[in-house]
């Protein structure tokens, strides 16, 4: 069985981070629009940008539970396609991943 603790802790790190962007993005939505018609129209393109990337971060965030959740039951370094062992390397730069190399480009 593999040694998951850096994985866990670099996943509950990025959590963190993740949850600290997603409260600022959702206290820059909720900032008061300007009255002018062309800064109006600058900011409400930022928020569709803030948006975007509140999405992004919950999906990634989606993924790091799952990954987390995958330690606790025993799983944690197995493709959840095809039940081989994803590589180190791979862990180690998408901790969160659920596919070895070869599932992915397939995906």
């Amino acid at each position: 069985m593999r040694d998951t603790t850096l994985y866990r802790k670099a996943l509950l790190d990025r959590l963190g981070e993740l949850d600290s962007r997603l409260h600022h993005i959702e206290t820059e939505l909720d900032e008061p629009h300007s009255k002018d018609w062309e800064e109006n129209a600058v900011e409400r393109e930022g928020d569709e940008v803030l948006e975007q990337l509140g999405h992004s971060g919950e999906a990634e965030i989606a993924r790091i539970r799952a990954a987390l959740q995958r330690m606790r039951d025993g799983t944690y370094g197995e493709c959840v396609r095809c039940g081989e062992e994803i590589a180190e390397a791979r862990l180690e730069t998408l901790p969160d991943t659920p596919l070895c190399r070869t599932c992915a480009a397939g995906a």
